[in-house]
């Protein structure tokens, strides 16, 4: 098996300790939650805020040593500075206390969908965190888990025919194949009880309606059924016009009925591949061609290098991508979808972060939060850089070592970023060949005037990175 089925293997073992596809019925026959529909045939709703905009991925527990919202709150000024504009909260709900894992268990064993965490502080401190982050022109989202709850969860002895059940017991998630997972924190949700959708749906409006947040990423999102996703979009945009992220990449569907972004699940292993030398940068080429044919016009995706679920269970950017991590940061900021910054990134979070136990970053001096400033600065004011359809498409450019140098320029109207990775630790001479790219611009990171034309030569050293706007 190549190091890429590795990882991919990997991926899915993250998924399967996640959730589960189908469910067993008392009769152990398999069944799809509900029957998926496709209610909505072009681009769904977007609120405008999102067509340039970046996410960061704030874990509650680790992000600071108080673990709270104020403690969050502190930090908005700075991460607003950097370029970050989506903020997106881990599960900030109260975590079951039955069959709970670690000390302090999953965020997304939730114990209570309309209330927050009392570790991480009150309902009306987090009102106050949004409040700020809307002042300073930040959004923030929460993590949605609509496959399942927590053990001890109201609905668990109120309403247990809201659960999936085997001959009258509730279970935990299972996989496609039938087989349970270790997800035994958590109690498997029956979408095909219609109370059940419609509390879900109640509880979602909530937090939209009383906290004023801007949308949802969406835990497993391909585990729930299409039409209920297309019911949330309806019911979340009826107060205001929200974002939804869905953590999945396998439903094209879900373009179709609500979401706005996916997640780019494959492109991340195949930047890990290449960082290893073992796909050629051309790879990504291939792929980027399998999700323009299955994907809608307008899709778009979030890209990454690292998130909780990386970072926790497969590994840090170092680990990862060796010499190669900001190389592949570039990459996936100029890409042509929205970049997730993981907290820690920006001061090169190197280790690990614990689930199930409080583990705080150290900040020290944000050795990276120069470059992210400079990639996510870009990214707002270029617009060939935005999201989707707003911005440009991305265009190869020859180098005569394709296989291993990236380059491509994007163009929307007059504006234009050129962009040239070295995704190998050899240093490269390169040959520009080709149109569409030439003219002069300006080096992003050196800020030198630099013009670009056909047939012109250069030297790379070592997963170096040039990155040209006009």
């Amino acid at each position: 098996m190549t190091r890429l089925g590795v990882l991919f293997c990997g991926l899915a073992l993250v998924f399967a300790s996640l959730s589960c596809e189908r469910k067993p019925t008392s009769q152990s026959t398999f069944f799809p939650k509900s029957t998926d529909t496709v209610s909505l045939q072009q681009a769904p709703p977007a609120p405008e805020w999102a067509y340039n905009a970046t996410i960061y991925e704030i874990n509650l527990r680790h992000f600071s040593e108080e673990g709270t919202f104020k403690a969050v709150e502190a930090q908005l000024t700075r991460l607003k500075e950097m370029g970050v504009d989506i903020l997106w909260l881990m599960p900030v709900y109260p975590i079951s206390k039955v069959n709970r894992k670690g000390s302090l268990g999953s965020p997304y064993a939730v114990q209570d969908y309309l209330s927050v965490n009392p570790d991480y502080g009150t309902l009306d401190e987090f009102k106050a965190m949004v409040r700020r982050a809307h002042d300073l022109g930040l959004r923030v989202i929460m993590d949605w888990s609509a496959n399942h709850t927590g053990w001890d969860h109201p609905w668990v002895k109120q309403h247990p025919d809201w659960y999936t059940q085997i001959n009258g017991r509730l279970i935990s998630p299972y996989n496609e194949k039938g087989d349970v997972t270790d997800r035994t924190d958590v109690v498997d949700l029956n979408y095909n009880n219609r109370a059940m959708r419609r509390a879900m749906l109640d509880a979602m409006k909530f937090w939209v309606r009383e906290c004023d947040v801007d949308g949802y990423r969406c835990e497993v999102a391909n585990l729930v059924p299409d039409d209920f996703w297309a019911s949330a979009r309806t019911a979340l945009d009826s107060t205001k016009t929200v974002f939804l992220l869905a953590e999945s990449e396998d439903k094209p569907s879900h373009f179709k009925i609500g979401f706005n972004a996916n997640y780019a699940w494959a492109t991340h292993g195949l930047m890990v591949d290449i960082a290893r030398g073992l796909k050629p940068a051309t790879a990504l080429d291939s792929l980027l061609d399998v999700n323009r044919r299955q994907f809608p016009v307008w899709y778009y995706q979030m890209y990454f290098t690292q998130h909780h679920d990386i970072n926790t269970r497969i590994g840090t950017s170092p680990e990862l991508f060796g010499g190669g991590a900001d190389a592949f940061t570039v990459l996936t900021c100029t890409f042509d979808g929205m970049p997730l910054i993981y907290n820690g990134m920006e001061a090169n979070l190197s280790k690990r972060l614990k689930f199930y136990d409080k583990d705080p970053i150290y900040w020290g001096n944000y050795a990276k939060q120069s470059l992210f400033k400079t990639l996510l600065t870009l990214k707002h004011r270029n617009r060939a850089l935005w999201n989707g359809q707003a911005g440009g498409p991305l265009v190869k450019i020859a180098t005569g070592v394709d296989d291993k140098v990236y380059a491509f320029y994007r163009q929307k109207d007059d504006d234009k970023v050129v962009v040239i990775i070295n995704l190998s630790p050899l240093p490269q001479m390169i040959r520009l060949s080709g149109e569409g790219y030439e003219g002069m611009y300006t080096d992003v990171f050196n800020r030198q005037p630099t013009e670009l034309k056909n047939a012109m030569t250069f030297a790379l050293k070592p997963w170096e990175y040039k990155v040209f706007t006009n």
